[in-house]
């Protein structure tokens, strides 16, 4: 009877400092883990930083790297105490395939929260035309952009909505072109039209010399002749420019005695019973 009971201490003896030396070695799996964890996301965010990366992807990308190393060093710990991690494993994957069914929306957006933020079409403060609508952009979000529009409405778009359609950026470019159609009468003398038009277009000291604007005469339409104005000037001057030139054009035109005709329809009355012209 003591020869059993002396075999019972020696084996839990020995089974407890086996324990106690996986206990030891799954807390400093934790701990290391944990620190390299965090070294891996101020590395990430370091590089991140080094390639211009917008700071809300940083901060988003870094965090998700650190609960997935994080998430594998607690498996790490957790076999070392010999817990059996493969239907652990199985149902963390598992809740993740129907989390992601959920949310299929919500990963498109930021599935394209990431491309505009690596790929950059547009940043704050400019003013784009996407998903319908156009406004300037105050802040990009992972999974919405802000705009606000001329009018000062607030408007926000998923971001899978401006990446599945065409953007275009009016801030891109330091200048633009200001595109006009003048139309005149028939009647009016084209050379002597379009000496005032350069004289309008030229003496703007918004009006940039190179690109040199282009006047000339774009189409002969059904009631005018129309001249296509094509000055250059610096992005910000844009919109001032072009209404400040409709007006001083319609003006001096009116000064020159230059015609801008409108369009015109000819009615026929017909008295009740009177014979109908020919062929009609």
């Amino acid at each position: 009877m003591e020869e059993l009971v002396q075999q019972t201490i020696d084996w839990a003896a020995g089974n407890g400092r086996e324990f106690a030396l996986n206990i030891i070695t799954a807390i400093a799996i934790f701990i290391v883990g944990r620190w390299a964890a965090g070294l891996v996301r101020k590395v990430l965010a370091k590089g991140m930083r080094r390639a211009k990366i917008e700071e809300t992807l940083i901060g988003f990308g870094t965090n998700i790297a650190y609960a997935l190393i994080l998430a594998f060093v607690v498996v790490a710990a957790l076999g070392q105490l010999g817990v059996q991690t493969a239907s652990f494993v199985a149902i963390i994957g598992a809740a993740g395939l129907a989390v992601g069914f959920a949310l299929q929306g919500a990963l498109g957006n930021f599935a394209a929260g990431v491309l505009i933020m690596i790929f950059r079409p547009f940043r704050a403060g400019d003013y784009v035309e996407a998903a319908g609508t156009a406004g300037t952009i105050d802040q990009i979000e992972i999974f919405q952009t802000r705009m606000t529009s001329p009018d000062n409405k607030v408007i926000i778009v998923p971001n899978a909505a401006i990446t599945s359609g065409n953007i275009t950026n009016y801030s891109a470019m330091d200048t633009r072109r200001c595109d006009l159609v003048i139309g005149v009468h028939y009647d009016s003398d084209l050379a002597r039209t379009k000496a005032v038009l350069q004289e309008i277009v030229t003496g703007d000291e918004r009006v940039l010399k190179e690109p040199e604007p282009v006047i000339v005469v774009g189409e002969l339409a059904d009631s005018s002749v129309n001249f296509l104005v094509r000055p250059w000037c610096n992005s910000a001057d844009y919109w001032a420019l072009r209404w400040d030139l409709l007006e001083r054009i319609k003006n001096r035109l009116d000064e020159e005695g230059i015609v801008i005709p409108f369009p015109q329809m000819d009615v026929h009355l017909f008295k009740e019973g009177a014979s109908q012209p020919a062929g009609s």
